[in-house]
């Protein structure tokens, strides 16, 4: 029979991490989309209806949290179960404990902390138990549950996507930090918000990275006479060893350094790049706003001299979101330093603009009658779609149908380049112009 310790058993002298860990949906920070009034998460709690589940989500945002809460609320048997040190032998003997409650009408929840560690074998051990409703399940992992966990075990679990703590959100669990009696209550600490602030953009969205920061700028902050601690940004700086509090995501170096990561880029300039990006990335910058504008980028100023770059520049996209910083990094120089050798173009970006100003100025143009749909009668008697000419039935697979309204009739939006794959764009293009001139079009 395991013993199980209570989750809430004296914690004085615990890091600050585990002696600030919400005991209560009302302490926890973040995942409003979940945890929100009426979210259907908070719901399944508060009324102690857990199924099966999965939460996954990057280190720091509470999946383990949420697990001891449901401890704490819940009236089964809770077992606390980790994937890092135990096997199949342990694995059954829960099993086995938990069977025996079922018969007593007994539920019993299972928490595995990192149950991706698990291999098919032991995941596959859990399968018959949940099945039969011996246990409810409850794992937590930081990799994709659809490549990590067994696909029949997955069909079984609700799978909850927790989201990176938003720099705000970080900074109120900090304020709270510094003046709850579990945190630093007790002690005469001064610390400003932007400080604050500053640890929070550090901490990139993981609450315990935060507040392990936190715990170290106080412990080596400025002692008065009177016992007193002040943490100065230079406090700060020194435990993290970066000079990246005077970097402000609002500000204007913000701007400064995106605006300078772009014109190195588009002056095809990779070592220029590669740096500008690591001064934004380490000085705490949001991966995927980075990943954003290299994408802008990719077209504005590739576009279709390279049709690739757009591909690759969400590829890097998706890369920070499945797996953060730092490890992203990589993925984003390479999308850089593709992006700054990359033949140049910024025809998509000057039709589009082209475009806008007389989309803008003539919002009362007409649709063409022969490429307007006519799904009903009074359409067709209407002469919608009347000649029109399905280009796959053509011969040359075109026609020399005007598709502009009449006041924009020869209207050039798209204007292509000899830059790399556009040359290819452009005599296609000058290839049905001429095609149409030829046959009567324009």
């Amino acid at each position: 029979m395991y013993e199980q310790p209570t989750f809430f058993e004296d914690d004085s002298g615990q890091p600050l991490a585990a002696r600030l860990r919400p005991r209560t949906l009302d302490e926890f920070v973040g995942q409003k989309h979940l945890l929100g009034e009426g979210k259907a998460l908070r719901r399944l709690i508060e009324s102690d209806r857990i199924c099966s589940m999965i939460f996954w989500g990057p280190p720091g945002v509470g999946k383990t949290t949420l697990a001891r809460i449901i401890a704490n609320r819940t009236k089964a048997a809770f077992i606390d179960f980790s994937a890092v040190t135990s096997g199949i032998k342990e694995i059954k003997q829960v099993m086995e404990q938990a069977e025996k409650g079922r018969r007593f009408g007994e539920k019993t929840i299972l928490f595995v902390d990192e149950i991706h560690r698990f291999n098919k074998a032991q995941q596959d051990a859990f399968l018959p138990y949940v099945e039969k409703g011996s246990i409810i399940l409850i794992g937590a992992t930081t990799e994709n549950p659809s490549f990590e966990v067994n696909g029949a075990l997955l069909s079984r679990c609700k799978v909850f996507v927790l989201q990176a703590l938003k720099t705000e959100e970080l900074a109120t669990l900090l304020r709270r930090a510094v003046t709850d009696e579990r945190g630093f209550g007790g002690q005469d600490v001064e610390i400003s918000d932007d400080i604050l602030a500053a640890i929070a953009e550090f901490a990139n969205g993981d609450a315990r990275s935060a507040l392990s920061t936190l715990e170290m700028a106080v412990l080596n902050g400025d002692v008065d006479e009177m016992g007193g601690i002040t943490v100065t940004k230079e406090t700060v700086e020194n435990i993290t060893q970066k000079k990246s509090l005077l970097y402000d995501k609002t500000g204007e170096e913000h701007y400064n350094l995106i605006s300078a990561l772009h014109k190195s880029m588009r002056n095809s300039d990779p070592d220029a790049a590669v740096y500008w990006l690591a001064r934004m990335l380490e000085a705490g910058e949001d991966p995927l706003y980075v990943a954003r504008r290299v994408t802008r980028f990719a077209a504005e100023d590739v576009g279709l001299a390279d049709p690739r770059a757009l591909a690759l520049a969400v590829a890097a996209y998706q890369a920070c979101h499945f797996i953060g910083m730092p490890e992203c990094s990589v993925h984003l120089s390479e999308a850089v330093i593709y992006l700054s050798l990359a033949p140049k173009s910024n025809s998509a970006y000057t039709a589009y603009e082209s475009a806008r100003r007389d989309a803008l100025e003539r919002l009362a143009e007409p649709v063409p009658l022969v490429i307007r749909n006519a799904p009903t009668k009074l359409m067709k008697e209407l002469d919608y779609g009347k000649g029109y000419k399905y280009a796959h039935d053509e011969k040359d697979k075109l026609s020399t149908m005007q598709c502009l309204p009449d006041g924009l009739a020869g209207r050039e939006y798209y204007r292509p380049t000899e830059e790399g794959a556009e040359a290819r764009f452009a005599q296609r293009l000058k290839d049905v112009k001429d095609w149409k001139r030829r046959h009567g079009g324009r």
